[in-house]
């Protein structure tokens, strides 16, 4: 049975690879808005409702890492080794994030991004979710003596460093000088009695 799920499983992966790929492909060869849903379903020979069930929305198809950004940045907290420092442990994948939107060929999909009402506002909405788990998996560290706010605060901190550094010619000089006051407000926060 093992066998037969994980032959499903990377099927699975392989047909959302392959969409997203292909609307990539078709957002910057004709751009964005000329691109409908349909477009995208038809030239990646799968049937609509396949490509909505792996991607809720046509923006989603632009950010089709969305979760795993998400994930690593929660890791960063939940996963670290015992006695890791929480906060170098988000610099590290603040800027594993940043070097990603900055490789190579990331350039057009940024300025489609940039570009698009639609791309700029979904983007806004993700990263204030990613703040929210990240404030969540803060919230839920026993040894992270936080308040809810405090929790909140940090993790909006943390998340705005990743699209401000990105859009900096020295991403990782950016990220040092954001991170030297996230360690600040960390530092105050932890003083802080927990609410």
């Amino acid at each position: 049975m093992t066998v037969q799920s994980g032959r499903r499983e990377r099927k699975k992966a392989a047909t959302r690879q392959k969409i997203a790929d292909t609307a990539m492909r078709l957002f910057l060869e004709r751009g964005y808005d000329a691109v409908g849903i349909r477009d995208v379903a038809a030239e990646a020979d799968v049937a609509v409702t396949t490509l909505f069930s792996h991607f809720a929305s046509k923006e989603a198809l632009v950010f089709e890492r969305d979760d795993d950004f998400e994930r690593r940045l929660t890791g960063a907290v939940t996963d670290r080794a015992p006695h890791e420092p929480l906060i170098p442990a988000l610099r590290r994948e603040i800027l594993v994030l940043v070097r990603h939107c900055r490789a190579d060929g990331a350039a057009p999909v940024w300025r489609m991004v940039v570009e698009s009402p639609a791309l700029r506002e979904y983007e806004e909405s993700m990263r204030l979710r990613h703040a929210e788990s990240l404030a969540a998996a803060l919230a839920a560290d026993p040894g992270l003596p936080l308040t809810p706010t405090a929790c909140r605060a940090i993790a909006r901190f943390v998340v705005d460093t990743y699209s401000l550094a990105r859009e900096e010619a020295d991403p990782d000089a950016a990220a040092d000088e954001i991170f030297r006051m996230i360690e600040a407000a960390w530092e105050v926060a932890r003083s802080s009695p927990r609410a």
